[in-house]
């Protein structure tokens, strides 16, 4: 057993070792997370035209793209003028990507990819210093919570690789004194959940952390022995569900932090609760609840006005009682373009959010679901629980409200939502494929 001090310096070596970087950009972070709003637009400003100007001049993809719209880095004098630019999509990424992509910065350059949990993932290389601003970012969400990254952690992430990738990856979690599953059997998770109780924090996949929580709770496991400072959840979507046994197995919530491989890190939770913009890394706008990010710090692979496909609800004028003067993200309700077909008319996907959101506030009935339409005009609801027909019937009368006789529910109970190998969403449709 190595001691918590030579745990420390065997981490701060790694990550010395890796990118010396990342010290310089949290020493910023810390000291800007506190600055008056103009001071923090002011800086925007400045990293916005350093992006731009890389973008026009390095990258063959922006240069015509700019050129094309009449749009020249010189005419950049204010954040405002960011709107003359396109909006970049995930369809233009994948068939640009060597276009966008830029090599020749004297940089070292990082392998990256998405998901690929909406469609074809997409594949390229960040600049050593944006994967700096990346890690600086955590980082300092961790502090804000009390976490220092080297403390003993699970870990929810890639337990699905092959038998001689996990050994690589087991010796690196070794030396990151993080430890996670590689498969969600019963046996595997309560020799998680054995593990927890030396844990300082758990963090990964929302939907993988609420099935330990269930675990927990189902079998009533002791967790008085726990010392869990923060759960963080990531990469999905944090249903309300997920809160409620997250809140009973371990006497408190689970925080978010809000990001995507191509966009960095958007926003983090602060211990108020509140998820703060880091806004020395991007800019985010918020167009017919939309969210569009602009990556100030993605220099080997410019990411302007990117549409990034989730509804969201931006707060500007929230003061939070943690001092943060940076924006908040209020709420991130679902993702965009995703068609519910009824009948006769279409509905956007997120209209489930309305309905499950006001079962909860209203009717206080929380539940964790699943829809999949594989037929026009018919809808069928997965719900984790056993409700009974008094429920059932307040879930059918919330979605009249929307779908009025356009849309048929069809709801399933008792339903293991646990997903396996993908990120868990909220709507899945299957007409058309």
């Amino acid at each position: 057993m190595l001691s918590g001090m030579i745990r420390k310096y065997i981490y701060l070596f790694g990550i010395w070792s890796i990118n010396k970087q990342i010290f310089i950009n949290y020493d910023f972070l810390l000291k800007s997370q506190f600055e008056e709003i103009e001071i923090i637009k002011d800086y925007q400003l400045k990293k916005l035209k350093e992006l731009v100007d890389n973008a026009y001049n390095k990258s063959t993809y922006y240069r015509e793209k700019f050129d094309k719209h009449s749009f020249h880095p010189n005419d950049l004098t204010s954040l405002n003028d960011l709107q003359r630019i396109p909006f970049l999509t995930k369809e233009d990424i994948l068939n640009n990507i060597n276009r966008i992509q830029i090599s020749n910065l004297h940089e070292k350059l990082v392998y990256s990819e998405t998901s690929g949990s909406t469609g074809k993932p997409i594949i390229f290389y960040r600049n050593k210093d944006w994967d700096a601003w990346h890690r600086a970012s955590v980082f300092r969400g961790y502090s804000w919570h009390g976490i220092r990254p080297w403390e003993k952690n699970g870990y929810f992430w890639g337990y699905n690789f092959s038998i001689k990738k996990r050994s690589k990856v087991a010796l690196l979690d070794y030396l990151q004194n993080q430890f996670r599953i590689f498969s969600y059997n019963t046996s595997e998770l309560k020799r998680f959940i054995g593990k927890l109780k030396k844990a300082k924090y758990l963090e990964g996949y929302s939907s993988a952390i609420y099935e330990v929580a269930k675990m927990i709770n189902e079998n009533n496991i002791d967790t008085s022995q726990f010392n869990l400072e923060m759960i963080k959840g990531t990469s999905e979507k944090i249903f309300d569900k997920y809160q409620e046994e997250v809140q009973q197995a371990f006497g408190k919530k689970m925080i978010s932090e809000y990001g995507a491989a191509e966009a960095g890190i958007i926003a983090f939770e602060c211990p108020q609760g509140n998820m703060h913009i880091n806004m020395e890394t991007v800019i985010i706008e918020e167009i017919n609840s939309e969210i569009i990010v602009t990556n100030l710090v993605s220099k080997s692979f410019p990411i302007i006005r990117y549409k990034l496909g989730d509804y969201v609800v931006i707060d500007q004028d929230t003061k939070c009682k943690c001092g943060m003067k940076h924006f908040i993200i209020k709420e991130i309700m679902g993702r965009v373009g995703k068609v519910i077909y009824g009948l006769m008319h279409q509905y956007p996907s997120l209209t489930l959010y309305y309905v499950f959101k006001n079962l909860a506030m209203e009717q206080k009935l929380i539940l964790n679901y699943q829809a999949i339409q594989r037929n026009k005009g018919v809808i069928v609801i997965s719900i984790e629980q056993n409700i009974n027909e008094n429920e059932k019937n307040l879930l059918i009368k919330e979605a009249e409200k929307y779908f009025k006789n356009d849309l048929t529910l069809v709801i399933e109970v008792g339903i293991d939502l646990s997903v396996h190998s993908k990120k868990k969403v909220d709507f899945i449709s299957e007409i058309g494929i």
